[in-house]
């Protein structure tokens, strides 16, 4: 059972029970007890996204994090698949990648950018010998995401993912930010860095380090769906949003 499901049992168990609403003398307690148990049993309706459902490609390759790619993944997966579909994908096409911690994904979606909405880019480490370092020599994947932009679609980073935009040219003379450690060379190679957690200059969405890719889903599923969505999803995540969300 998900968590979508388990929150939804779990409401349902406890007005069954009677746990919800006493007595008479507590009627509109009750009423205002039940109307909140009603609505955060469901994921709520909201205002649709350009197009419905959200189609979100999250980029893996050789050394990603996988704090960077779980955080906005899972919080996506608390709208419905409904309203938002997830794919990995990489700039070579469906292939295994093997995570930081040495995990092996297997990535089925070839590399279609023209099929998605939103596509995030998670870090890699930093420095000599990383993934990340790795990714940007060999230049794939930055010229892939430097071919993928139009109208419409959205760019994100997580971390220190936000370097494989600026070397695909993408950061330069926008706000942005990245993990603590690459700010300064992110702000040598041109990006106009904004000491927000999440930043958002309208199609191109960044975040800080590891965790901040939580907020940064949070935000954005507040952006295309609403913010009573976003609530939900820090319900079922039991996680409460931190830092500021600059906007452009």
């Amino acid at each position: 059972m998900d968590r979508r499901n388990l929150l939804r049992t779990g409401v349902a168990a406890a007005a069954g029970a009677g746990l919800v609403g006493a007595s008479a003398t507590t009627a509109s307690a009750t009423t205002a007890s039940a109307n909140t148990a009603a609505a955060t049993a469901t994921a709520p309706a909201a205002p649709r996204p350009p197009r419905q459902p959200l189609r979100v490609h999250t980029v893996l390759y050789d050394g990603v994090e996988e704090q960077d790619f779980a955080g906005h993944i899972e919080v996506f997966g608390t709208a419905g698949t409904d309203r938002i579909t997830q794919s990995f994908v990489t700039a070579d096409g469906p292939r295994s990648v093997k995570t930081s911690a040495g995990m092996e994904l297997v990535c089925r979606t070839p590399w279609a950018p023209h099929t998605a909405d939103l596509i995030l880019v998670p870090g890699a480490g930093y420095g000599e010998g990383s993934g990340l370092d790795r990714e940007i020599r060999r230049g794939v994947l930055p010229r892939a995401l430097a071919a993928a932009r139009r109208r419409g679609l959205v760019l994100g980073a997580v971390c220190s993912g936000t370097m494989l935009l600026s070397a695909a040219g993408i950061t330069a003379g926008r706000p942005c930010t990245t993990h603590h450690i690459a700010i300064e060379d992110l702000k040598a190679q041109g990006g106009r860095v904004v000491s927000g957690r999440v930043v958002d200059d309208g199609d191109l969405v960044t975040c800080g380090g590891v965790t901040s890719g939580i907020d940064l889903g949070l935000w954005l599923l507040e952006r295309f769906f609403g913010p009573e969505t976003a609530l939900f999803a820090e319900q079922v995540l039991e996680y409460e949003r931190r830092g500021t969300v600059w906007r452009a």
